[in-house]
């Protein structure tokens, strides 16, 4: 029997979690719940309903797992926690800071309901996490470091087209690349926030605005852009539309660490992803979760989990032997 997933919220996040339920066999889709009127609301999966979100707990005894695909700011804090009360659930919370806040949330509600639910699965938090765990465990004498990009981040894109006289924008996240190949020399430099990255914004004016006061807004925004190097250009409607309409993004994490009595050898790990949808490949992990929530599910297992809870085996459609054959 195929594993009957539900998606909450039908935005980028939701299509890529549609698209990567097609390439897992032991899965259906079966319902997409949205806040807009499900009329007018077009999915590809010509089987499964579209239907409003408030009717989402009529299909509780119709779905095994519900997938929460809205943002970590406000919609997520109170929907994993509330959906978890029918369903077991799977989200995408990026929220570093408040993941604990988060995990015990839902972690009453999916005990109080007998539900299992996984959090902040993605690749960071998600896989990141994992290969940062992975690191320190192995070498727990050494220095961590995360690179993001080059890649769109969103909510930098959003803080740009909150300014006045924006009219669209994308902003890029980049690597530095002289800090990266220091890490990558094992020489553990300590960098700055500044060092590590720097910033690349597309802006599109309105008419009659102001480039020269809006690029030092942008430049000078606490918690965006004021601690980094950071680059604007004031181009087209059209151009941004060519040659920024994607959402690619990408990153490294490394450990710089040693071994030895005396401490004499030098080792570095490092795992690396170049994505050209960041969408897609978050729903693809996503819905590889989903699977072992359904089977922890079935386990009887319940409350919350993160990605550091789970064993490997249970993500894959693989049986045991399969595993043991094909990839150990």
């Amino acid at each position: 029997m195929s594993i009957r997933l539900g998606i909450l919220g039908y935005g980028n996040l939701g299509r890529g979690v549609e698209c990567a339920v097609r390439q897992n066999k032991d899965m259906e889709l079966v319902a997409v719940f949205t806040r807009r009127d499900p009329g007018n609301v077009k999915i590809l999966t010509e089987t499964a309903a579209v239907c409003r979100v408030e009717d989402a707990p009529l299909w509780k005894d119709k779905i095994d797992v519900l997938i929460l695909c809205g943002g970590s700011a406000t919609d997520l804090p109170v929907q994993t926690p509330e959906y978890a009360k029918y369903f077991n659930v799977v989200d995408s919370f990026d929220t570093h800071a408040r993941i604990p806040e988060h995990f015990a949330n839902v972690d009453a509600a999916a005990k109080e309901s007998d539900k299992l639910g996984i959090i902040s699965v993605g690749w960071d938090p998600g896989m990141f996490s994992l290969n940062r765990m992975y690191a320190n465990a192995i070498l727990p004498e050494g220095s961590d470091y995360t690179f993001w990009g080059k890649g769109v981040s969103q909510g930098h894109s959003d803080a740009l087209r909150r300014i006045d006289g924006v009219k669209d924008a994308k902003q890029y996240t980049i690597p530095v690349e002289a800090a990266l190949e220091e890490v990558r020399k094992g020489t553990n430099p300590v960098l700055t926030t500044r060092q590590k990255h720097t910033r690349e914004c597309f802006v599109v004016l309105e008419e009659g605005a102001d480039a020269a006061k809006i690029e030092q807004e942008i430049k000078t925004m606490p918690n965006y852009f004021a601690d980094y190097d950071t680059t604007v250009h004031f181009i087209s409607e059209e151009e941004l539309k060519k040659n920024h309409s994607g959402i690619p993004h990408g990153g490294f994490v490394l450990r710089s660490g040693v071994t030895g009595w005396e401490k004499e050898h030098k080792h570095l790990i490092e795992y690396s992803l170049k994505l050209d949808s960041n969408p897609e490949f978050t729903s693809s992990v996503i819905v590889a979760y989903a699977r072992a929530a359904y089977r922890l599910a079935k386990e009887g297992q319940t409350g919350c989990r993160t990605v550091f809870d789970i064993a490997p085996a249970y993500l894959s459609a693989k049986t045991g032997e399969e595993l043991r054959a094909s990839l150990l």
